[in-house]
């Protein structure tokens, strides 16, 4: 079962999709234009739903990095573990993203 962040994620991706669509609907470009420009909507929602768990991702990644470097005792590992899940958006830890 989708999480309400996830769902309305996927809401707002369709809903950028649908205006897309529709305001190429009235445009005068080529077919392959207007199909471009949906292309683009899609990709902008994505790009924006989704920066949050990037930087989330960027973040574990090197929280990670420094963990496996062994420059950390276990206390102070466990600690900067439990402060980056504290800090990681609630859709990083729900598995499925639609």
């Amino acid at each position: 079962m989708p999480s309400q962040d996830n769902a309305d994620r996927y809401i707002s991706i369709a809903r950028a999709c649908l205006k897309a669509i529709n305001d190429t609907a009235t445009d005068s470009g080529s077919r392959e234009e207007k199909i471009q420009a949906v292309y683009e909507a899609i990709d902008d929602a994505f790009q924006s739903e989704f920066a949050e768990q990037r930087q989330a991702i960027e973040v574990m990644a090197s929280v990670l990095e420094r963990i496996a470097s062994g420059e950390l005792g276990n206390e102070d590992a466990a600690t900067l573990t439990r402060i980056t899940l504290d800090q990681t958006p609630n859709a990083a830890s729900q598995g499925r993203m639609h």
